[in-house]
């Protein structure tokens, strides 16, 4: 049966643009592409109120075309999935913790998660590391100040002790961020070469994510998809049991740069629709009473692990029927093309997301009344100078990535 699924980089709301590349990579080599895979600033912004929780530069701050396909104008060809990036309506993704649809046919994996899609089982995790918020609960809520909009979209430790609870095998794990000591793995002269101002960080290792190299290590997906660094650098990391994990990271979507990479599971056998992964709500079930939702640092909760008569309890509450219900609903208004409101205002609140609450009562898990610190509280944010720039538009040349 067989599966394709196409890989993007950085998203930054140019959804149609996305969609437009996979039709025209179909219709040069005549295959179908069954899933479309995002790896992060994918900007779901519904509304101008949403732009306003977004953490970038004002003047590049755009409505992009995702509203359109939240609204039910346009429907997405193809099924996609993604993580988040640092560049997000974090407000919204906030509504969905634990993953659902932002839009009909286009699903967001949540903080992290783990899910099935045509016979592959994909993981994923969202945001970047900062070390200073990375034992820190997820405290920030609207309305966001200059602090917590950035803080909001930074990996927690929590994320990350769920997705070492992971067991099995896994096909294919998506990040933003990059595993830090990756560029070991690859041509990392060429990649200095084409991004310079990386180079005193890779001498210095803090380019990147140290715990999501732990995860590479111990999850050893048979691919490992991400972006952030608007570059594309293929490397290839062995496992001691003569395995490998094959590691790409693509550009952000733009005329001229490598931002798409078609992949091919030529085995591949099931359903081509999203599905639970029955460990993942198992996992989610059992961590649920330590997620922190304070300023505090928690001290980082071991994995845990899972046994078969907690698999079958997931089994049993969901009536073996893993498939994720299209249960989307709009929770905010759509952006209005007939409107001459010129900029949006901060919500003032999380809306409750209907599929969220769904979720967790057939887990029998809820959030507390107050799950979020006083914004008042708030410092202002550390200088970021890792964090790069949505403006960045240098070309580069392509390179060359083995993925066979």
């Amino acid at each position: 049966m067989g599966l394709r699924i196409a890989i993007e980089g950085c998203g930054h709301g140019e959804l149609d643009r996305v969609y437009s590349s996979v039709k025209q990579l179909e219709e040069l080599d005549g295959k179908k592409v069954d899933l479309v895979v995002c790896c992060g600033d994918f900007q779901s912004v519904r509304n101008l109120d949403d732009l306003e929780c977004m953490a970038c530069p004002v003047k590049y701050r755009k409505l992009g075309s995702f509203y359109e396909y939240y609204s039910g104008v346009k429907k997405a060809p193809y099924p996609t999935v993604f993580v988040g990036g640092n560049h997000e309506a974090i407000n919204y993704l906030r509504e969905l913790y634990y993953g659902g649809w932002v839009a009909p046919n286009i699903y967001f994996m949540g903080y992290s998660g783990v899910i099935h899609f045509g016979g592959i089982r994909i993981a994923g995790i969202s945001g970047i590391f900062k070390g200073h918020d990375y034992l820190m609960g997820h405290h920030e809520s609207p309305p966001y100040d200059n602090s917590s909009m950035r803080s909001a979209y930074h990996v927690r430790c929590m994320e990350v002790s769920k997705l070492m609870s992971v067991t099995g095998h896994v096909d294919v794990f998506l990040s933003h961020d990059w595993p830090a000591g990756i560029t070991s793995y690859g041509d990392v002269n060429d990649l200095v070469r084409r991004k310079r101002f990386l180079a005193r960080d890779i001498e210095q290792n803090s380019l990147g994510s140290p715990p999501l190299m732990s995860l590479l290590k111990k999850i050893q997906p048979s691919y490992w998809f991400s972006a952030h660094l608007h570059t594309k650098f293929a490397a290839l990391v062995p496992h001691s049991d003569t395995s490998f994990t094959r590691f790409l990271s693509l550009d952000k979507c733009l005329p001229g740069r490598d931002f798409l990479q078609i992949v091919d599971f030529p085995e591949a056998s099931g359903p081509k629709e999203f599905s639970y992964d029955e460990q993942w709500l198992a996992i989610i079930k059992k961590t649920h009473p330590s997620l922190s939702f304070d300023r505090s640092p928690i001290t980082p909760p071991p994995p845990v692990e899972i046994h078969e008569e907690e698999l079958r309890h997931i089994r049993e509450v969901f009536q073996g029927d893993m498939k994720v219900p299209e249960n989307f609903v709009c929770t905010a208004p759509p952006f209005d093309t007939m409107t001459t409101q010129g900029k949006g205002n901060m919500p003032m609140q999380l809306l409750e997301n209907p599929q969220t609450k769904s979720l967790m009562d057939t887990l029998e898990i809820e959030f507390p009344a107050r799950h979020a610190s006083d914004n008042a509280a708030r410092n202002n944010p550390p200088p970021n100078p890792e964090m790069i720039d949505i403006d960045d538009d240098d070309i580069d040349p392509a390179i060359q990535a083995i993925l066979h």
